[in-house]
């Protein structure tokens, strides 16, 4: 019996050392959180980290992004724009950065990183769109919606930390 429990202890400490708490690097190396987004346009998304778990709810929007907030061996718990937390395999991830506009209704976007510049566009809440840069710490991010290319308040997007430089 006492061989069961040190075993039980074993399991579960190797078990909980795949996850690694906010700000510490993970068993990647990579720092967590960090943002990626869904590779495909079918991603079942499950209450654990294995296949074994049950699929919670199906991504179907190919290029979302999503937060890694943990890591265990092949599998990413992920936090999506609202707030789900859920495991998909790390095939399913890419590094390339997208944003979803996530303000209701119809959001401008403009010329130039000012928000007095003429407005060319307007996305509404839910689009995706590719990050392109958020040069500085400040509050505008060039984002590639297909053909319009244009400015939006890092505000309206879930996607790119408020304090976070892509050059």
């Amino acid at each position: 019996m006492k061989s069961f429990f040190i075993a039980l202890l074993a399991i579960l400490l190797y078990c909980g050392s795949g996850f690694a708490a906010p700000n510490e690097e993970s068993e990647t190396g990579l720092e967590l959180p960090r943002m990626v987004s869904l590779r495909s346009s079918l991603i079942n998304a499950r209450s654990g980290p294995g296949n074994r778990y049950p699929i919670e709810w199906v991504y179907k929007q190919r290029g979302a992004p999503v937060e890694i907030i943990a890591e265990f061996e092949l599998w990413r718990k992920i936090k999506d724009w609202e707030g789900s937390e859920s495991w998909v395999h790390k095939a399913m991830l890419t590094g390339r950065r997208f944003v979803r506009v996530v303000n209701p209704g119809e959001n401008n976007i403009y010329a130039k990183p000012d928000m007095a510049s003429d407005v060319i566009a307007k996305a509404e809440d839910g689009v995706i769109g590719e990050i392109d840069k958020c040069p500085s710490k400040d509050s505008m991010c060039l984002i590639k919606f297909d053909s319009v290319r244009g400015w939006m308040p890092r505000s309206a997007l879930f996607g790119v930390y408020a304090d976070e430089v892509i050059r």
